[in-house]
């Protein structure tokens, strides 16, 4: 059966884990391995706006051998133009896999049906699952194992970076909270759906609405931006009722004294962290960013061992 990664428990806990440990083989000999060697090409498809998501992928693509092919969403148009079934049985037909940024999860669940190879989710509406190796990646490196830390997520839960550090915190056996105001917190499907796992990895999920209590004696501390893409008419609406989530030195001082503070990019100083905080000691933002190639090179390798391919 094709292997893709769609979602975060697309990986099971030890497959996550073996995903986790190559990207960390690949970080420190990034030329050893070159599975698109050919080159092989791997498509690249960007509906929203994007830096590391791009950059990081073809470097990725080109590391491993491949040629990262960058196709512009505007130009494709594809769900408008013509179908996503149709785009997905062509692209099949040219390229050894897909990587798509877009908005619909049903989208590109329709792409992986039809495109005969393996797609990668490069973030939707619903989930960021390659950020989320990249971040687990960076908690394993500042942290050591993974099972039984405490994660906080704090601000706009309700997106898809709080979705993905449910799901993929849980299957890595962390304790996971998410701390947000009413109306900004992950659905109740979603809750389930990472409680579900937590009970079978020994972590947990706590939803609240009290910052201070989400954070306390906590090891990593997450946030995002309050105005995700396609929220932008929200926006004085939404920095006002988050106001009080923002990761500043106070509320920071009620984790664990080691914690480390935690932001997919891009930041918006002063409003759901402060530059204090965002270049202090305890940050690993930029080495998060830097995670994302070594993460992906090892989930686009992976895929590829599960089609019977050699690495």
């Amino acid at each position: 059966m094709m292997r893709h990664f769609l979602a975060d428990d697309d990986l099971s806990p030890v497959e996550q884990a073996e995903v986790l440990s190559l990207a960390g083989q690949l970080k420190a000999a990034p030329y050893d391995f070159k599975p698109l060697q050919g080159p092989r090409t791997v498509a690249c498809i960007y509906d929203k706006h994007t830096l590391r998501t791009q950059v990081s992928f073809a470097a990725a693509v080109a590391e491993l051998g491949g040629y990262p092919m960058h196709v512009d969403g505007h130009l494709a148009e594809i769900g408008v133009r013509e179908s996503v079934h149709d785009v997905a049985k062509v692209l099949g037909r040219q390229v050894s896999m897909i990587v798509w940024r877009t908005y619909a999860q049903g989208d590109l669940e329709e792409m992986a049906e039809h495109s005969g190879v393996p797609v990668v989710n490069a973030l939707t509406d619903d989930f960021h699952p390659c950020q989320l190796l990249a971040d687990l990646l960076t908690v394993r490196e500042h942290k050591g194992d993974l099972a039984g830390l405490t994660v906080t997520f704090v601000g706009d839960a309700a997106c898809n970076m709080g979705n993905s550090w449910l799901l993929a915190g849980a299957t890595a056996g962390m304790h996971v909270r998410v701390a947000g105001p009413d109306g900004y917190l992950p659905s109740e499907a979603m809750v389930q759906r990472a409680t579900d796992i937590a009970a079978r990895t020994g972590g947990s999920v706590t939803i609240t609405t009290d910052p201070q209590a989400g954070v306390a004696g906590a090891d990593v501390v997450v946030t995002d931006t309050w105005v995700s893409m396609g929220k932008e008419d929200e926006a004085e609406e939404r920095l006002a009722v988050l106001a009080l989530y923002a990761v500043t030195p106070e509320l920071l001082a009620g984790a664990a004294g080691d914690a480390i503070v935690m932001h997919c990019l891009p930041a918006y100083r002063e409003k759901e962290i402060a530059t204090e905080v965002l270049e202090g000691p305890q940050s690993v933002v930029w080495d998060e960013a830097e995670n994302r190639r070594h993460a992906q090179k090892a989930i686009l390798g992976w895929l590829l061992s599960q089609a019977g391919e050699e690495r």
